[in-house]
């Protein structure tokens, strides 16, 4: 290990209300350390939750195979729970991991293995399956993902993600190794200025270290999620993932925050349009509108199909397509508002490289403040 670090690895696990998953997230987390033979410490920040997260914590601590330390907070999201474990850690290379997912046995294994070669990438995004016996309705995502990522899903492989193709294949911290250094810069890049639980968790901060890093992608590190198993948690997520997704693209160049605003008044126009159609009398204009609407979403099950998509999860985006649209487009018109300033990021990363060019032009060596 490096100078002034006792651990061969630090895995942060934030934690919300996740009572019921995390004996079986922390047994594959410790037969994946058993099998890789490494020296670990699981910092489990436990996020203000109000279920039984404590006493199945103190549980949990005497058969890990590792240090198992637990942190609490009062209730401020992923984010902040994320950084307040990084902050914890004693370990120079970081293993940030959800507390609703089964690390395959095998993966820290193979990882600490790629790394023994130091011209081995440094940073490692997990290839996430979804649990394939979840319920119904945790299986919606699939038809999204392999329509945006299908070139990547339809065939899993090794794979660098950079800013330049950042959003040709999935990616998030479900799983994610990175060296500290590199998560402490990326998570200062993405600090809030919002509430901390409206923010994305995950995407400013990946498509920084995609800038600075690049992020490797590889099926021999692996994981499996486990969704929302209800239909209540269901529709909450939609409506929260639709507030995030907003601060993850706003501002990022002005087409996707154009897109954004385009998404929520959308649906306003063709409603309001078939509404109009109707008090007027004009039937047929008024029912193509209406398949028009329902057509547009159900499109996506083709492509998904294509790129091999599972079977259920078709039946999954069937069945919950129009329950999801409603509370996820209120998350879009709230994100539309909460993070309203981050509209405002990409003219300002454009003024900041055109001052750079005058410096460079100038030939000057003054800074100029960023």
């Amino acid at each position: 290990s490096p100078t002034g670090y006792v651990m061969d690895l630090s895995v942060v696990m934030p934690s919300y209300n996740s009572a019921e998953w995390l004996p079986s997230t922390i047994d594959a987390l410790a037969r994946a350390i058993r099998e890789a033979k490494a020296q670990v410490e699981l910092i489990v920040v436990d996020d203000g939750s109000t279920d039984e997260t404590p006493a199945t914590l103190a549980a949990l601590t005497d058969g890990f195979p590792g240090d198992l330390r637990v942190v609490r907070q009062e209730n401020r999201g992923r984010y902040s729970a994320r950084l307040n474990g990084l902050q914890h850690a004693r370990s120079h290379m970081i293993l940030l991991l959800d507390a609703r997912v089964l690390i395959d046995v095998s993966a820290l294994k193979y990882v600490m293995g790629e790394l023994r070669d130091p011209k081995a990438p440094r940073v490692w995004n997990a290839h996430a399956v979804t649990d394939p016996s979840s319920p119904l309705v945790g299986l919606f995502w699939d038809v999204p993902t392999h329509v945006f990522w299908g070139r990547y899903l339809r065939s899993p492989r090794a794979y660098d993600l950079t800013e330049e193709n950042f959003d040709s294949a999935p990616k998030g911290t479900t799983m994610f190794l990175a060296p500290k250094e590199v998560l402490e810069d990326a998570f200062e890049f993405a600090r809030p200025t919002a509430d901390g639980k409206l923010v994305s968790d995950d995407t400013r901060i990946l498509r920084r270290i995609a800038q600075t890093s690049g992020i490797r992608i590889d099926p021999g590190f692996a994981v499996i999620y486990r969704p929302r198993t209800t239909i209540q948690s269901f529709v909450a997520h939609a409506y929260h993932r639709g507030t995030v997704f907003v601060d993850g693209y706003a501002g990022t160049t002005p087409l996707r925050s154009f897109a954004l605003v385009g998404l929520v008044l959308a649906p306003v126009v063709g409603v309001t349009a078939v509404f109009w159609a109707i008090m007027t009398g004009r039937w047929r204009r008024a029912a193509s509108l209406m398949g028009l609407m329902i057509t547009l979403p159900l499109s996506l099950v083709a492509p998904a199909i294509v790129n091999r998509v599972p079977a259920r999860s078709v039946t999954s985006y069937l069945l919950y397509a129009a329950l999801f649209a409603v509370p996820f487009w209120r998350g879009l018109a709230r994100g539309l508002i909460v993070h309203r300033r981050a509209f405002r990021r990409a003219t300002r990363t454009r003024s900041d490289e055109v001052a750079l060019e005058e410096v460079a032009s100038d030939g000057s060596t003054a800074s100029r403040p960023l």
